[in-house]
């Protein structure tokens, strides 16, 4: 469930308290108030997607399957940009295809919401370091291939706040962001080190591009929130020049393809990977085993690659 601050009224006063009410109960794990709540939420204000959506969690958690799918369907009807993440609930009762789960809407809503807090979390709770180990692989990865450690035209998909450019700076001629929540690029634009920032989702972004204009693409735990990575794959070979290396850190999969995990995020099989650079005309430079950030204490396994075109 996203953060109140995520959440519109309804229009109604009395509405919005009792789905106050609602969240509440839903918090304290008393599931049945608050699915009494958000349906009496729901006779003052029936198009009231939060509530509907609050009805099917509260229902799951109860057992009621067939209900709850029924409730979070209509919450996806009634806000089919699907800010509130209804798509992820359907995926884990099967009523939604995995690859179908996670939307440009809810990504844009989850860090325009986490954008205030986002650095401080990430390096302080959740040691995140992707964007240092990016930077250390393609220190070595220039290394392994007798090139200077330093890039031209470099496009940052999925920037945030900025953390891959502050790893990466002075190293690049020039470096464009790509991003879906305009309040993590407002923090990205503090940072001064960005030639461009651009609002949009990254492979759209990089169709948008030039063959063979760029010299690094970095992609730092950005692919969690993709399911196949076909497409950014040909489009990243595509806007790269001769040469040109392709960085990037996925969370890891020890089966096929990918899966959506229990976190919210999808995770990437070292397998699928492979078969996707082969597929789209990449040399596999580094590939290995990392973790880029804890979840609860416990490192969460992912793979960093770097990818020559």
């Amino acid at each position: 469930m996203l953060p109140a601050s995520t959440v519109q009224s309804s229009g109604d006063l009395l509405a919005d308290r009792r789905y106050e009410y609602a969240r509440a109960a839903f918090e304290e794990r008393d599931f049945e108030a608050a699915a009494d709540l958000a349906r009496q939420v729901l006779e003052i204000a029936p198009s009231f997607a939060p509530a509907q959506a609050m009805l099917g969690r509260s229902l799951v958690e109860l057992g009621q399957r067939d209900e709850a799918a029924a409730a979070l369907r209509q919450a996806l009807a009634l806000e089919p940009e699907d800010a509130l993440g209804v798509r992820l609930d359907l995926a884990r009762l099967g009523a939604l295809a995995p690859d179908a789960a996670i939307t440009d809407g809810y990504v844009r809503a989850l860090f325009d919401d986490y954008a205030p807090k986002f650095d401080r979390h990430l390096t302080k709770s959740l040691r995140y370091r992707g964007p240092e180990l990016i930077a250390d692989a393609l220190r070595r990865a220039c290394s392994r291939q007798i090139r200077d450690y330093r890039f031209g035209l470099t496009l940052d998909l999925g920037c945030g706040t900025g953390l891959m450019a502050q790893a990466l700076d002075g190293l690049c001629a020039a470096i464009e962001g790509v991003d879906l929540s305009p309040r993590m690029l407002e923090k990205a634009q503090k940072t001064k080190l960005y030639d461009a920032l651009h609002e949009g989702e990254l492979v759209s972004f990089l169709s948008g591009r030039g063959t063979a204009e760029a010299d690094l693409v970095v992609a730092a735990d950005v692919f969690v929130y993709m399911a196949s990575l076909d497409a950014a794959f040909r489009e990243a070979h595509r806007v790269l020049g001769r040469e040109g290396l392709f960085a990037f850190t996925v969370q890891a999969h020890e089966g096929e393809g990918f899966i959506l995990g229990e976190d919210a995020r999808y995770a990437h099989g070292e397998a699928y990977l492979r078969a996707l650079a082969d597929a789209a005309g990449f040399t596999t430079v580094i590939l290995e085993r990392v973790s880029t950030r804890e979840d609860r204490g416990v490192p969460v396994p992912g793979i960093l690659c770097v990818m020559q075109r």
